[in-house]
Parts: C-alpha cells; structure tokens; sequence
C-alpha cells in the first residue's frame, strides 16, 4: 500500500513538472562536435525522462541476471519447504486419526524435506508413528532427546509423563510433571499431577499453593478451586489435630466456609472445637451441617463432645439430633447406638424399627444383634439378626473408584484424584434381588459363587426353593444360617462348637423332626419340606434349633463360604522394587 501511494506521488509530481513546463515555453540549444542541437524544453525534459527510466530498466536487468541462481535457488528450497510443511501436517493428523501407513509414509516425506533443527514439530510426528508402530523404547528415546532442547522440553516431558503413565511407573509419571509444573505453571495436567504428589507426600501448603497457582490462571473454576482448597485444608486438619489444635482449628473452620455442606470438614471443625472447650461453637457447626446432610460421624463426634458425659447425657444428645432431622435413618440409628450404651433397650428397639421402616441396611440389623445379646443373651435371636445383617443392603462408606474405605481420604488411592471420596452405598450391592416373603423387606446381594476349595464337597441347588414366613421368622437355606453362624460375634469356633452339641441333643430327642424329607413338586421344580410342615406347630426357637440339627445330620452338608473381599491387585511398590524403571530421571 505504502509502494503504491509512493508511486502515486511520484507520478503526480511528474505531472506537475511538465505542466509547469508546459506554461512556460523556451528553447534548448547544444552544441557538441561542431553540430548544433536545437529542441524544445518539453522535449529535452521527455528526453530526460526516457533516459533515466532506461538506465534504471537496464540496472534491474542486470541485477536479475546477476542474482538469478540464487532466486532460483531460493524459489526451490522455499517449494521444497511447503511441501515438507505439507507433508508434516498430513502426517500428524494421521498420526492422530491413528492410520499408520499415512504416518509412516509423511514421516518419510517431511524427514526428507526437512530437517530436525529447522522444524521441531519433525520430533514429534517421529515420536507418534514410533508410538503407533509400537516402537515403545524408541519413542522414548525421542521424548528425552526433546527433553535436551529448550524449545521441545514441555513436549517431550508430556510425552514421557503420557508413556510413564501408560506402563503405570507412577514415580516417573509424578517426577516428569514435577518438572513441568517448574517450567510452565500454567499446565493443567503437570499442575494436577503435581498437586497429587504434594497431597501423597503430605505438603498440604505446597499442595494449596498449586491450587491458588491453578484459579490465578483460569485452569480451573473458582467452585472447583474452592473445593480444591476445602479438601485440603480438611487433610491439613486432621494432620495438625494431635500436634496442632489451633491450626487444626484454623484449618478446619476455613474449609468449613469455603463448602458449608462438607462432612469432613464439620467433623474435623467440631473436634478441633472440643479440643479447645468450645463446645458451644462445635454445637452450632455440627448442628447446622446435621440439618443438611445428616451423617453418622457427625452424630458420633456430637453425641461424644464432652468426654466426661454419662451414657444418659449422650442419650439426651442423640434425641437432640433426632429433633433437628425427623423421620431420618441416621438420627434413628444415632438415637438407637445412644439407648443401647445406656441400656435403654426398648428405646432402641423403637428406634431401630422406625429406622428399617424408612429404610433397611446391615448396620440396622448389626445394631439389633448387639441390643439381643446385651438385653436377653438369647443367641438363636442374635443369629436371626445377624442372617439378616448379611442379605441387607449396605450401609452407605466412603467410596473412590470402586475402593471402599472406613474414613474420609483427600485422594482416591486407586487414581490418586484430588476429593474423589463420596458418601454413598458402594457398587457392589447393587445387583440384588428381594425375598418377597420377607416381612422386612431385606435384600439378598446376588455374590458369585467362589471356588470349591480340594476335599470340599458342595451341595448345589437346581432350583430355587420357597420359603415360607412363620411369625416374624422364616425358615433359610442352610447356607444362610451357616453364614450367620459364621457371622457372630461371640466366641467364634467354641461357640460353634456348642452350638454343634446342643443341635445333637435336640436331635435326638426328636428324631421325626430332626431329618426332613424331601416331597417331590409338580412340574414347575418347586420343593417344601416335611420340615417347613413341623415347625409351623412349634415355637420359633424350637423348630429354628431342629432345623439346625436335621442340617447338621445329614451326609453332605452345604458348606457356606463367606463373601469373598475386594482383590487389592498388585502392589504398585512391590512392582517398582522387583522391576527396574524404564526412564531417565533427570
């Protein structure tokens, strides 16, 4: 543009000189070798004119001529670098469709249209076809070679942090993010990985100074920032709570603000607030989180505030709670714990029904097992609750990524994520089914069935059998009330034991009951039991004690297996000590 108006100008200029000449005429005369010239001005200013622009064409003439190879030269290796710059394009998109041959032949192409130096990007589509091509070690290599220049060291840590990843060398992974997370605060991904080594190692301020690092920059928003700076200051109050009440204090009540509706924090505030005698203050806290989201470890540090307190004192605080969030599973079971300490037993009998009616899990069970043994001993009842316990849904834990634990954790230890604990009822039992003769509702978890282990013989059942529902109790599966027997908390195998003897004595004095027979069904495969007829005219403790006998009597027995825990897999460190690393720490 700037070319043009110069142009412009100079041609206006010219104009404005021949016009001038123009308006005032006059001769030119030269004399040369003994002729005289005679022409006009106008015509000795064209001829002016013409003989610069001749100089100047013939100037630009020779200067092409001069500089021709060279701008030829030119003109081919700038092709030659589009075409490269093609052919990497093509390549990494390629690369990042996943179609190999594509990959390899660009790679191929942009390698020799370019080079190393001049385009860094020709590392990087070397390092994705070495990846596709499976060429692990090479690609690798790759990635520290990158590492070594200034310009691709981010690059390449992403890619040893992607591959270290990969082959789950968490060590190498948390170190090559470390790294990054020096250069470039501003990566999510070495920030968030930095973050998880922090909290792993237990620097919760290094840990918080990330986070202020991640809303500084927009990485993340700021609820998720505040929940970020929650969970942590919840882990830094729980660590200082010992040590450290008045950081613990500190910490706890400034996660409290940042998320009014977070457990941990309540409960790690309210601690910390009984520590320093401010019960009032704790009081206030933990009733207001109680109203939101009631939580049993909020009724047992509420209930417990003061060490000192009678069990009718902290019957008098669970009734509290129950006023504060009526018709609640939780505050029923917080009033029914609270009544079973201070022997309060038909208290806690009604606070356990009102609580299976709202709703039916294993600790509501548990509870009433441990209510019959303090209250009458009878341990026919405490095995009948204890059954139940077992077909019962679960009770709600803390849950990360399909990892249960009993108490709250800042990161998840399967994926190391930052607040991945959730309060809810683990995945596990939720494939259940539900005895419809059942008057309280239970749930029977569907658990596969696990090995036979040698010289075991297991009974098998082709089909299921009905069960009929006498009084409050119904008559089970022998592998049932072998797994409640199991279950009890009393004196483990001696109580078996005896429990083997007194089923013999039963069985002896009433052999008719003592071995059931089997009655054949129609054609549907049902079967009942002569069994099932008896005992619907005797008590429940006496035909619950003949079944166990005729069980007990018989030649093959149905051998219960207790449930199966979660496979913890491999241990990562013992894996890191028994196989060497595959990647250069630097």
């Amino acid at each position: 543009m700037i070319r043009i108006l110069l142009f412009l100008f100079v041609v206006f200029c010219l104009g404005l000189g021949f016009a001038w000449l123009a308006d005032r005429p006059g001769d030119l005369v030269m004399t040369f070798n003994g002729y005289q010239y005679h022409v006009t001005l106008m015509v000795a200013a064209v001829a002016g004119v013409v003989v610069v622009a001749a100089m100047m064409i013939g100037w630009w003439l020779i200067k092409s001529i001069w500089n021709s190879p060279r701008a030829v030269n030119r003109y081919f290796r700038a092709r030659r670098r589009d075409r490269g710059y093609q052919s990497l394009s093509t390549g990494l998109i390629a690369a990042g469709a996943g179609d190999i041959g594509l990959a390899r032949k660009m790679d191929k192409q942009a390698s020799g249209l370019l080079s190393g130096d001049q385009e860094p990007l020709l590392h990087l589509l070397d390092a994705q076809t070495m990846l596709l091509e499976g060429r692990h070690d090479e690609a690798r290599a790759k990635f520290e070679r990158m590492v070594d220049d200034p310009e691709t060291r981010l690059l390449g840590l992403r890619g040893l942090y992607l591959e270290a990843q990969r082959l789950g060398e968490r060590e190498a992974a948390r170190h090559y993010a470390e790294q990054a997370a020096e250069t470039a605060p501003q990566l999510t991904w070495a920030s968030n990985s930095a973050i998880e080594t922090r909290t792993l190692q237990g620097d919760w301020d290094g840990a918080l100074k990330l986070v202020e690092s991640q809303a500084s920059t927009s990485q993340i928003t700021k609820d998720e920032a505040n929940r970020r700076r929650a969970v942590l200051l919840t882990a830094r109050a729980e660590a200082l709570i010992d040590a450290n009440p008045q950081g613990a204090r500190a910490a706890a009540l400034e996660a409290s603000k940042l998320m009014p509706d977070f457990v941990p924090a309540a409960v790690a505030a309210g601690r910390a607030l009984f520590r320093q005698n401010e019960l009032r203050k704790g009081t206030r806290l933990l009733e207001a989180i109680w109203k939101k989201a009631p939580h049993p470890e909020v009724a047992d540090v509420y209930v417990h505030a003061r060490p000192g307190d009678s069990t009718q004192d902290r019957l008098k605080r669970a009734r509290r709670l129950e006023t504060l969030k009526r018709n609640h599973v939780e505050s029923s079971l917080a009033v029914a714990r609270a009544a079973n300490d201070a022997g309060e037993y038909r208290v806690a009998r009604e606070a356990i029904e009102t609580a299976l009616r709202l709703g039916p899990r294993e600790s509501a069970y548990l509870l009433l097992a441990d209510i019959e043994e303090n209250e009458t001993g009878d341990q026919g009842r405490v095995r009948h609750w204890l059954s139940k316990a077992v077909r019962a849904p679960r009770d709600p834990a803390w849950t990360a990524d399909g990892y249960v634990s009993e108490t709250w954790a800042p990161v998840s230890p399967i994926t190391g994520a930052l607040g991945a604990f959730e309060w809810k009822v683990p995945v596990e039992r939720l494939g259940t089914v539900i005895d419809a003769g059942d008057d309280d509702a239970a749930e029977i978890p569907i658990i596969p069935e696990p090995a036979v282990e040698p010289g075991i013989v297991e009974e098998t059942v082709e089909e299921p059998v009905d069960v009929e529902v006498i009084g409050r109790e119904a008559t089970e599966p022998a592998a049932a009330g072998a797994t409640a027997e199991t279950a009890q908390d009393g004196d483990g195998a001696s109580a078996n034991a005896e429990d083997a003897v007194e089923a013999e004595d039963v069985a002896a004095e009433k052999p008719a009951e003592a071995e059931p027979v089997a009655a054949t069904a129609e054609a549907d495969g049902e079967a009942k039991t002569q069994e099932t007829d008896e005992r619907k005219e005797e008590p429940d403790g006496a035909a619950g004690e003949a079944g166990k006998a005729g069980k007990a009597g018989e030649d093959e027995a149905v051998v219960p297996f207790p449930p199966i825990p979660d496979d913890p897999g491999v241990d990562e460190e013992d894996v890191d000590k028994q196989q060497p690393s595959r990647f250069r720490l630097f």
